[in-house]
């Protein structure tokens, strides 16, 4: 049975991890351009600047 180094492990983890985060990325761009979600950003981004009337009393 071959025992693993410090050195194996790291690499390891540090192409999982970059493959990991190069997935969630992939995910959220591919969530964010969806043609359907369209809509809902497109008003997310008005929301800023819509007059709303706040009562701060």
């Amino acid at each position: 049975m071959s025992e693993l180094s410090y050195e194996t492990v790291a690499i390891f983890a540090q192409q999982a991890g970059t493959l990991y985060f190069g997935a969630i990325f992939l995910a959220g761009v591919i969530y964010a351009l969806w043609p359907s979600r369209k809509a809902a950003f497109d008003a997310a981004a008005r929301l800023p600047l819509e007059d709303d009337e706040i009562d701060h009393d």
